[in-house]
Formats: C-alpha cells, sequence, structure tokens
C-alpha cells in the first residue's frame, strides 16, 4: 500500500491516479470539505479505485496496526503563499512531517515529500537544490509558506547530519510552478493557466500584472512552469529507483514568461489573443518572484531521463483535454 498525504489535491490527486494506474492500493490522507460545485476535492479521486479515505488526525491510529506501507509520498501542506496563520502552517508543514519522518525512519519506509520553490525567495541567492546547512541557511523566503517548507528541509539536513535515523529512502521536491488537471478547488492558489482560461471563456481578456521592477517589462516576469505529470513522473521514478535520496528540483527547467504561457493557452482555445495588464494587488508587492528557473542536473545526474513537457505542448493538452471538457478532472 501507497500512503498518499494530500491525496485529494491537486498534486497528490494526479499521484492517486498514476499510481491506481499501475494497479497499486492507494490509502489518501485528507479532508475533502465542502466546495465550490463542480469543484470539490472529492472529484479528484472520484474516478479511481482508492484503498481508502483517512482524515490526517487519524494517522497515528492507522501506524498502530502495523499496516504493509510501501511508501509515503507526503503532499499534504497549506500552501497558499498568502496564508498568515502562523501556528496552523508550522502544525502542518513542519511538525506533522516531522513526525512522518520520525515513523518512516522508525518502520523502514520511504519518505518522498513536497518541498518548494517558495524556498528560494526572490532568487538573489540562485535555484541550487543543494541540500548543505550552509546553503539552506542562506535563503529567503517571501513568505509564511516558503518560511515553513526550507524549515523542514534544514531540519532534515540537521538529522541527516547529526546522524538522526533517517528513512531508508527519503526526497525533497521542489516543485516550482506546477499547473494541470485537479486543480480546480484552490481558488486564488490555482494556476495562472486555470485562472486566465476562466477569463477569456468568460469573454474578458487575459489579466497579467504590471511590472514594478525597472528593466522587466508588462508580462515579461518569467517563472519556471512544470506540468504535473512531469511532477508525477519524477516521483514514480523515485519509488522505482529505492536507493536515490535527496533534495531535489522539480521543473521545466526553462523559465518562461507569463505572456508565453497565455499565448499558449489561446492557441489552445483557437482563440484570438487578449491580453490586458493590471496594477498587482498590495497584498502580494514585496512577495512576488520575478524569475524562477529549477536547475535539473541533480535529478538527471542521478538518473531521471523524462523530456520535460514543452510549455505550447502541456498547457495546450491542459486546456484542450480537460479545461475545455465538461468534466475536466483527471
Amino acid at each position: 500500500m501507497y500512503l498518499v498525504t494530500g491525496g485529494a489535491g491537486f498534486i497528490g490527486s494526479n499521484l492517486v491516479a498514476a499510481l491506481c494506474d499501475r494497479g497499486e492500493e492507494v490509502m489518501v490522507v485528507d479532508r475533502l470539505r465542502h466546495g465550490d460545485p463542480g469543484r470539490e476535492k472529492w472529484r479528484n479521486i472520484a474516478k479511481h479505485p482508492i484503498a481508502g479515505i483517512l482524515p490526517p488526525e487519524e494517522l497515528e491510529d492507522f501506524w498502530s496496526e502495523d499496516p504493509d506501507v510501501e511508501a509515503v509520498l507526503h503532499m499534504g501542506a497549506i500552501s497558499a503563499t498568502t496564508a498568515t496563520d502562523g501556528d496552523l502552517v508550522a502544525a502542518t508543514n513542519f511538525t506533522l512531517p516531522l513526525w512522518l519522518w520520525a515513523v518512516c525512519a522508525e518502520r523502514g519506509v520511504p519518505l518522498i515529500y513536497a518541498s518548494s520553490a517558495a524556498t528560494y525567495g526572490d532568487g538573489a541567492q540562485g535555484f541550487a537544490d543543494d541540500e548543505a546547512q550552509a546553503a539552506l541557511a542562506g535563503l529567503r523566503p517571501l513568505n509564511l509558506y516558503g518560511w515553513s517548507k526550507l524549515a523542514f528541509d534544514r531540519r532534515v539536513a540537521d538529522m541527516l547530519e547529526r546522524g538522526v535515523p533517517a528513512p531508508p529512502q527519503w526526497a525533497g521536491l521542489r516543485f516550482f510552478n506546477v499547473y494541470g488537471p485537479n486543480e480546480y478547488h484552490k481558488g486564488r492558489m490555482a494556476s495562472v493557466v486555470f485562472h486566465k482560461f476562466h477569463e477569456a471563456r468568460g469573454g474578458a481578456p487575459a489579466r497579467l500584472f504590471r511590472s514594478d521592477r525597472d528593466g522587466v517589462a508588462d508580462g515579461e516576469q518569467m517563472r519556471d512552469f512544470v506540468h504535473v505529470d512531469d511532477c508525477v513522473a519524477a516521483m514514480l521514478w523515485l519509488i522505482d529507483n529505492p536507493q536515490v535520496s535527496g533534495l531535489f528540483n522539480v521543473g521545466s527547467g526553462q523559465a518562461r514568461s507569463f505572456l508565453d504561457l497565455v499565448r499558449a493557452m489561446f492557441a489552445g482555445m483557437g482563440e484570438q489573443e487578449r491580453i490586458e495588464f493590471i496594477d498587482m494587488p498590495a497584498d502580494l508587492r514585496g512577495k512576488y518572484q520575478y524569475f524562477t528557473e529549477a536547475p535539473m542536473e541533480k535529478l538527471r545526474a542521478a538518473g531521471f531521463d523524462r523530456p520535460a513537457t514543452s510549455l505550447e505542448d502541456g498547457v495546450g493538452r491542459y486546456v484542450r483535454d480537460f479545461l475545455m471538457q465538461s468534466d475536466p478532472h483527471r
């Protein structure tokens, strides 16, 4: 059995789908909660034969029954970059994965967990997926979410350095700007593709933030946009290669502009471009990444050789095969 926390969420549900397609038994750890009609989290897992759904507060009881777990894939988190409840974020993004680390170490179970490119802050220190204490100490996240992910990465590095028991395989994955099916419940935190698609379908132009940085034109802010299928492929590869451990970037390896992104979206829709620029919201000023790009050499050197999905192909397929369909869920 594979235990997937956040298994009804965005990346988690795509991972659940892939594992179920392999014929694996999958236990989903998540809260389904309420949701907007058509965008409820339960829809993300409705098409797949999962073993069960476990609320996070029942994890301790679950482990007490000595389950046969092949690996824990910890995707659950409070991922909103605008989150402000420090206690809740710390409990969810730091304390819980620490407990999972200890359980997996004790029971000899591999642990693959979601870190984040938000740990890199404004990118001034680069984007090297270096797990050394000195490298991690130099990073300056821009928000509470990024801090919580970096705090756990740093704790892992400290435990490894001190010889604290570790899972037989561990991998922290710094996902960059992920897009793709099953993100519909995320609200404001859904990808730019999702939001711009619905603006355009409603007849409005796709609205992008004006630049407030010298030397960067409107719409030329750049991110490493990565299709969720590439993220899932990296995790499946790690499952199949238990000798590989470490902290790894997971992105396309190529920064592209927001203009490139919405142009690929309109091409997928088969429509003429309609783009408008608006001021950045006050709560994002000073916390907005103007450039991200994932160096992928470390994961490639470990043996992961799947080519990255191009922006044009990935966005086009997402638009045509999911967003434009009556049932957009995987």
